[in-house]
């Protein structure tokens, strides 16, 4: 998906990082309750200072519905988790990303017409009637409305056991996209094996699958990922005990099975959240996920000690565009009546995506 964000002006980008405070501090004082600030666990330090909330893609939307008071929802995370809040959002409500290139390399994976087209390829081997599709919320707003049209629904990872076990009570195979991780590892978790998965891959005809695999795979796994989790292997985890003999290793479910096979502990963002908080003082947490949160969750909790399992800590290229420059440039277009970077989903693909969340909510 092409955005392009045009270079700030030269006020934002050369200002320092106290002018930044200054100008950001001021822009929220004069909107007040008119403007709400959503941090994604993932964003800078510089940019979760003045967070309202912070949290995951989906529990912030949640949020800004529960805002109803707030005109302004300034989205400090990428362009699916904008698309969301405007779904979920009011009609005066105008949802606003602070850097149209904040962008998410996984929900770029897998577009609309790849997915139709995988949907019509499957229907010429298999009883599609008979196939649910399942999105992650990793995914574009029109992705979202695609599961609504065939009967399917969009997950989180902290739910994605839960709407698959709906989902394959009702069908005999699930169309799952875009993070194949996510998939596997879930399907894993409800028992089923390698044999039971296959990989579609959209690059290739048929997903470059035959058509046994095509009507013998319980769970068609969409090949995509995220560019941060599969960066995890399992040498990391066997360097951290090494190192840390009694040490625990909690990793995200994006990570691959294989990282995921050796970790003491695999849960959303949220989960890891919780589960450093409970770990007894002095315990030493090797954590599979993005650098500024496994910072943050350091310094959050002194008592502990909080490392990545990446010795290369490569953070969220696409969540790093958003910083402190940015966040002003938003904030004072918005004292002086200029909404930048508003995010609009279409009406009709508003209306259908929204049923794909009400049905995970419902399932969960």
């Amino acid at each position: 998906m092409l955005r392009v964000q045009r270079p700030l002006p030269e006020r934002y980008s050369t200002a320092s990082p106290e002018q930044l405070a200054g100008w950001i501090g001021d822009a929220k004082t004069a909107l007040g309750d008119r403007l709400f600030i959503l941090g994604h666990h993932y964003q800078r330090d510089e940019v979760m200072a003045w967070a309202d909330a912070r949290g995951d893609s989906f529990r912030l939307s949640v949020l800004a519905q529960q805002h109803p008071e707030a005109d302004y929802i300034v989205f400090c995370g990428v362009h699916f988790m904008a698309e969301s809040a405007d779904i979920l959002t009011g009609d005066h409500q105008q949802v606003v990303l602070p850097d149209l290139n904040a962008g998410c390399s996984m929900a770029d994976m897998a577009d609309i017409d790849q997915v139709e087209e995988a949907w019509e390829e499957l229907a010429r081997v298999v009883d599609i009637d008979r196939v649910v599709p399942i999105t992650y919320m990793n995914s574009a707003a029109d992705l979202k409305a695609f599961t609504a049209r065939h009967g399917g629904a969009v997950c989180t990872s902290s739910n994605a056991r839960a709407v698959l076990t709906w989902a394959l009570d009702r069908a005999d195979q699930v169309l799952f996209f875009p993070d194949q991780h996510l998939g596997r590892n879930t399907g894993y978790d409800l028992g089923y094996g390698e044999s039971d998965m296959a990989v579609w891959n959209p690059r290739f005809d048929r997903g470059g699958l035959t058509e046994a695999q095509c009507k013998e795979s319980t769970l068609l796994l969409w090949r995509g990922h995220c560019s941060v989790h599969q960066r995890f292997q399992p040498e990391h985890v066997a360097a951290f005990r090494a190192e840390h003999p009694d040490g625990v290793v909690v990793v995200h479910p994006e990570c691959s099975r294989e990282v995921c096979a050796v970790a003491d502990q695999v849960g959303s963002t949220d989960y890891i959240i919780k589960a450093v908080a409970a770990a007894p003082a002095g315990s030493v947490i090797g954590v599979g996920t993005e650098i500024h949160l496994v910072n943050r969750l350091d310094n959050e909790t002194p008592d502990k000690t909080v490392v990545s399992l990446d010795p290369l800590i490569c953070p969220c290229s696409t969540m790093f565009r958003i910083d402190a420059a940015h966040l002003a440039w938003t904030l004072e277009g918005l004292v002086e009546g200029k909404v930048r970077n508003r995010i609009v989903v279409e009406p009709d693909i508003a209306a259908e995506a929204r049923i794909a969340l009400d049905r995970m909510l419902s399932i969960t």
